[in-house]
């Protein structure tokens, strides 16, 4: 097998920020370098008007010679645009085999971890060449744009940055380990590619009238501002000018201005009228979500679908995908029910929702998902993985009973396991667990399965709008007297180190660290799941080379690295692994605050947290390939849900969708699933 080591400089008028997919409908490629094998870097000047060099010829036509890119989903879409067309199944990509094994995808970043010398003024240089000739020059600039005609001596520089990167890309290939380079990754990569290539369908009409509404209301909430602040703010968004204003006019002091900060004080019926109206303008004003419309409108392709949204192993450690673009992984929760968002997308195209909602970006942020719609003659088919990291979590640490009950409900037999966990803390019986109260349930599972405590719970919490407040008080006379001494305790210790209570009443603080108690002794084959799992980490780092088992995962110690055998086969990798001061595990990684690779620290919760989140897109992934088989276009996938386009015609249907979704995989058979669905002209939550 022959490879073609290969990178391209392009020039679009569209910004590289509108996505892929829109800036190459414009865009020209300059400059190719490529390498054949370990021949040394050549650079094809597309500016010259010189021919194809022979071995980039031979290369194209050589079905067996594949194509190695670092990000090659740009490069394969902006070739394909410019008349080179270099299929999927003949491309290897660094950068994703970078992320498949938890490093960043940025190439100079891999340089800089492996140690392989670039040079640094060249480098340096090269991103100010690249900002030069790869797009248009300031609007009074002349000439408009950068050419090798108009700057030899830096085009001539420019090239020879070209070669450098295809270099630096090679060395780091050799570098990069290959565990998670399996024929089933690849295959999996491969319909990655068809998936974002393929993008979906968008109401293009709903996202125009979004944004005409948004300026519309931001201008009404701007004006509203000013006149109850007497022109101190001149706009709700602007938040040290409000912070101040509110401080100076009203001798309030908040210490933020975030959405859970506004809402209890907005709730304060202490606080003057014109207070908490404008608290509750900051809280429609900072909406962010409906700036994914503007993002929307400036990716979409010229046949209205939005295309390259998805990064395969994207997502850290897991392996999940992560969004791109239009971001579909961070949406809002709804807030409204289906039909109302229904008719507020109606009312947004016919330009009238002030006429029936009064909060329009509320409105606006509820009516998102909205954008995704079938194409015509077909229909969108929709399934998510039910609780699957609940029932991955119960079945990796051996929690037998909880595994039964997830098979109970399964067959009709036994009751939601959100509504089981909400029964337990309130002492109601389960079938009399209302929806909203679900939710509280809900909370319970998601944020105690990891070894949380209560600064987890009030994360969740505040994510899915429970009062805190008025769970402590609807729950604390069904707390057992022995938890709740242990959770008074707890507080008190808690006061006395001065650690933080995250704002929370005692009476609050104690229901939550209740909550997280009585869990962890109703999981007694969970949390011991996380001690094994911390030691055998310990003990594998201590002892190189050696594999140790724990429960259904192996850990091992390779050179620097860490590796978590799944029950797939695929490994979890933790680069740079140590043991530090006080047996404290910790790894290299991107810091999801800093964005800067940096140390981190873990423990044996966060481990389970890692091992099962893979488990879960592991389950997802094993069972994509049956669900296109079966005609389903995948479209989307948001977490644990795939989106499909599927021809409008009954056999294409949500039960079928979640049968072939809910299939245990081979290496998991014992694994209850189950999945859910809905059939829809448009998406939704």
């Amino acid at each position: 097998m022959r490879i073609c080591w290969s990178d391209t400089e392009t020039y679009s008028e569209v910004p590289i920020t509108n996505g892929t997919h829109a800036y190459a409908e414009k865009a020209e490629v300059m400059l190719w370098a490529f390498a054949i094998d370990d021949d040394p870097v050549e650079v094809w000047d597309l500016t010259a008007g010189s021919p194809m060099p022979v071995l980039l010829t031979f290369a194209l036509a050589d079905p067996g010679c594949v194509f190695v890119f670092h990000n090659s989903h740009f490069d394969r879409t902006v070739l394909r645009h410019c008349g080179f067309d270099i299929p999927a199944h003949r491309v290897n990509d660094t950068m994703v085999k970078a992320l498949a094994h938890s490093l960043p995808g940025e190439l100079y970043k891999l340089c800089e971890i492996f140690d392989i010398s670039v040079d640094k003024a060249k480098d340096k240089d090269g991103r100010r060449l690249v900002l030069l000739f790869c797009k248009p020059r300031p609007a009074k600039s002349n000439p408009r744009r950068a050419t090798r005609a108009t700057h030899p001596a830096e085009w001539a520089k420019f090239v020879e940055y070209a070669r450098l990167d295809v270099e630096a890309m090679r060395a780091v290939d050799a570098k990069l380990p290959t565990w998670n380079c399996s024929s089933s990754e690849r295959a999996l990569w491969e319909l990655d590619q068809a998936i974002n290539d393929r993008g979906f369908a968008v109401d293009v009409e709903l996202a125009r009238a979004a944004i005409a509404t948004v300026q519309v209301e931001q201008a009404r909430l701007a004006d509203r501002t000013q006149a109850l602040t007497g022109g101190d703010v001149q706009a709700a968004t602007q938040r040290d000018e409000m912070l101040r204003h509110i401080t100076r006019a009203y001798g309030v002091a908040l210490p933020n201005m975030q959405q859970s900060t506004l809402e209890r004080r907005i709730n304060d019926p202490d606080l003057p009228a014109a207070l908490r109206e404008l608290l509750a303008i900051r809280l429609q004003a900072s909406t962010t979500s409906t700036a994914k419309y503007q993002t929307l409108l400036r990716a979409v392709s010229k046949d209205a679908r939005l295309r390259g949204t998805l990064q395969f192993c994207g997502a850290g450690r897991t392996g999940r995908w992560a969004g791109r673009l239009f971001q579909a992984q961070n949406m809002s929760r709804p807030t409204m029910p289906s039909e109302d968002i229904a008719c507020g997308i109606d009312a947004v195209k016919a330009g009238c929702a002030d006429l029936l909602f009064d909060l329009l970006l509320q409105l606006l942020s509820n009516c998102l998902r909205g954008v995704i719609v079938a194409p015509p003659g077909r229909k969108l088919v929709c399934a998510d993985l039910a609780n699957i990291e609940g029932r991955g979590l119960a079945w990796l640490a051996g929690e037998q009973w909880k595994l039964q009950a997830f098979r109970d409900y399964d067959a009709g037999e036994g009751p939601d396991l959100y509504k089981m966990a909400y029964a337990k803390s309130f002492g109601v019986p389960p079938d009399e667990v209302a929806k909203d109260q679900r939710q509280i349930g809900k909370v319970q599972e998601l944020a105690l399965g990891y070894e949380g405590g209560v600064g987890a719970f009030v994360t969740f919490a505040a994510a899915y709008g429970i009062d805190l407040d008025a769970m402590a008080e609807q729950a604390f006379s069904a707390i057992p007297a022995d938890i709740l001494d242990e959770a008074r305790s707890a507080l008190e210790w808690t006061k006395r180190t001065d650690r933080q209570t995250f704002g929370l009443s005692d009476l609050a603080w104690m229901v939550c660290d209740a909550f997280k108690r009585a869990w962890r002794y109703g999981h007694p084959a969970t949390a011991s799941f996380w001690r094994d799992l911390q030691d055998a980490a310990r003990i594998a780092v201590q002892n190189p080379g050696r594999a140790f088992d724990c429960r259904r995962v192996s850990l091992r110690r390779d050179g620097a690295w860490l590796r978590v055998r799944l029950p797939s086969g695929r490994y979890l990798c933790y680069p740079g692994v140590r043991l530090g001061e006080g047996n404290k595990l910790s790894y290299m990684g991107v810091n999801q605050y800093t964005r800067q690779w940096s140390r981190l620290d873990t423990y044996g919760g966060k481990l389970a947290e890692n091992i099962t989140q893979a488990v879960a897109r592991d389950v997802l992934a094993d069972n994509m390939p049956r669900v296109e088989a079966a005609g389903y276009r995948i479209v989307l996938s948001v977490h644990d849900e795939l989106i499909t386009e599927a021809p409008d015609t009954p056999e294409f249907n949500a039960a079928h969708l979640s049968a072939l979704m809910a299939t245990p995989p081979a290496w998991a058979e014992d694994l209850p699933l189950a999945a859910e669905g809905f059939e829809a002209a448009r998406y939704r939550k």
